[in-house]
């Protein structure tokens, strides 16, 4: 079976770049009846909060997705060094004493060589005596996996056969001096231990899919398939990462735009596919291939997401949007839906229906309204009304075109834009309309 992890951290909101990597995981699992699992990779104690994760998880069901279980790292520290036992009896993770200081400077004397600055392993040199002097200094180890320095190979599912050599590598730190995790064992165990079967992350990652694959064949574990999808950048091709913040998931909901139009754009960024408005998952999950992916950075532009908003309002029916929209009708949403960027929007146009509007007629205009008051038909007025209402003002002032509609848009809504006349018209009513083609109102 199927099983995908998105794996956030709790010590922030997750942004469209973490999203993308959620809504692709999602995707996944739909396309092939897998399940998802929400995995906070909360080991950093110091940092995670309950209020960040509870935001996460409210981020995640905005965009719709429903995860199959949810894990918390925190809630397996017992096991993780059960297995941190294990590597150190088989001689696979070892104590190193070297401080911060040490090692950059280890690094740039390196480095000032020509050299590769690569962990030496000094600490494997290190006797029984020497260890237990550094120990009674006060120091404590930090524990660095031991690589095989191989050749790791594995076919990506989006980049295609991959290959990383772990002799270019420093044997990686798995476990801090003050005992916590970093990201790797735990993740490592997890995957293992959940069943994940496909791994699907950012780029970024692609030299940590080796040391992961190493680890997991040292613990006898099945290696998942990975899948390593490119990293977004702004409209101007450089990175967001100053402008997270702004680009957050909360920021995108509070901003009013709708969860779907931001899971069409993050699904199909970076795609083969032109990017368009889904009103529903069905389209992506049909259309989902991860072989559609490109390798080059996607692009991610806020007036596009803006722009792709607005598509989708105009696609959207009644029962969309009605639980959103209390008080108003069918009738409502079918004439303003085309002149919304954002559903908010639409109390603009609701102010409008119902006045006042702004005076903004021209004079030489003002005599052309007192004719058009003249003929304003009578109630009840359906959709058919405003053309026939135009055509007796037409046939009467022998104005046309944009001489003639312009000016009864201006004075029935102050604006020289907006929604089909012949469905706002009957929604103004008579008495306002009346009183807005009033001469000197």
């Amino acid at each position: 079976m199927t099983v995908v992890r998105f794996a956030p951290s709790p010590t922030g909101r997750i942004h469209i770049g973490n999203a993308r990597t959620a809504i692709l995981n999602w995707l996944f699992a739909l396309k092939t009846g897998g399940s998802f699992i929400l995995r906070y990779d909360d080991t950093d104690v110091a940092r995670s909060t309950q209020e960040f994760a509870d935001g996460i998880a409210a981020d995640v069901a905005w965009l719709g997705i429903t995860p199959t279980r949810v894990e918390w790292q925190s809630k397996r520290f017992d096991r993780y060094a059960a297995v941190a036992s294990a590597l150190r009896a088989a001689g696979r993770l070892y104590p190193c004493y070297e401080t911060a200081d040490e090692l950059e400077r280890r690094r740039k004397r390196m480095q000032a060589r020509g050299l590769p600055p690569i962990y030496d392993r000094a600490a494997l040199k290190l006797t029984d005596a020497e260890r237990a002097r550094l120990e009674a200094e006060g120091r404590r180890p930090h524990w660095r996996f031991r690589l095989d320095g191989r050749d790791v190979q594995w076919h990506d599912l989006i980049r295609g056969p991959q290959h990383v050599n772990t002799a270019n590598l420093s044997d990686p730190v798995l476990v801090r001096e003050d005992g916590s995790y970093l990201y790797t064992l735990p993740s490592v165990i997890d995957d293992m231990d959940f069943g994940v079967s496909h791994v699907i992350r950012g780029e970024d990652h692609v030299v940590n899919t080796a040391v992961q694959i190493e680890i997991t064949e040292a613990l006898g574990g099945a290696v998942p398939a990975y899948a390593h999808h490119s990293l977004l950048t702004g409209a101007d091709g450089k990175g967001l990462s100053k402008r997270l913040g702004a680009l957050s998931i909360a920021a995108m909901r509070a901003d009013g735009l709708e969860p779907m139009a931001v899971v069409s754009m993050a699904a199909l960024l970076g795609t083969s596919e032109n990017i368009h408005p889904c009103p529903d998952i069905s389209e992506l999950v049909a259309g989902f291939d991860l072989g559609k992916l490109s390798r080059a950075p996607a692009r991610f532009d806020e007036r596009e997401l803006l722009h792709l908003n607005a598509r989708l309002l105009h696609l959207l029916p009644w029962t969309a949007v009605k639980d959103r929209l209390p008080g108003e009708s069918e009738a409502f949403w079918l004439a303003v839906r085309g002149n919304v960027e954002r559903l908010t929007d639409a109390g603009l146009w609701r102010q409008v229906i119902d006045g006042p509007v702004a005076d903004v007629t021209a004079p030489e205009d003002r005599s052309f309204l007192t004719e058009a008051l003249a003929l304003l038909p009578s109630e009840p007025w359906t959709g058919d009304t405003w053309k026939a209402w135009t055509e007796a003002v037409k046939s009467t002032t022998g104005r046309k075109g944009k001489t003639l509609f312009m000016p009864l848009r201006l004075a029935l809504t102050g604006l020289d834009h907006g929604p089909e006349l012949a469905a706002l018209l009957p929604l103004i009513g008579r008495v306002a309309a009346a009183q807005r083609l009033q001469p000197g109102r």
